[in-house]
């Protein structure tokens, strides 16, 4: 992943509910939720939830699939563990300390569930 790529999707997660969303879709699993149900689940409206979706669909950190009426999002694990590795690995580069704290009980956390 390259810096400006990285940006922007930091700068997407920068937003209180667009974090609750992506943790959301990443409840949702790989199926991912219809966009009715994310607004009921985060209580925001479809024009508001709208445009969350399209930051974070144009950062990379979830994708969309059309099925008959309903338009289904889902966390892109692969646009999501980019950021994470950036991080670990550009910026911090792999430093063990800072690697140790993502690591749960002896293992390293799986993005994938």
């Amino acid at each position: 992943m390259d810096r400006s790529k990285a940006l922007a999707a930091l700068s997407a997660l920068a937003n209180e509910t667009r974090l609750e969303l992506v943790r959301a879709l990443i409840v949702g699993g790989r199926d991912g939720m219809a966009a009715g149900e994310i607004a009921r689940h985060l209580d925001v409206s479809a024009s508001r939830l709208s445009f969350h979706l399209a930051a974070l669909e144009q950062a990379g950190l979830i994708t969309s699939r059309r099925a008959s009426r309903h338009v289904y999002y889902a966390a892109d694990f692969g646009g999501i563990g980019g950021v994470i590795s950036y991080l670990l690995n550009d910026c911090c580069k792999g430093h063990p300390a800072i690697s140790a704290c993502c690591q749960q009980k002896g293992e390293v956390i799986r993005s994938e569930p």
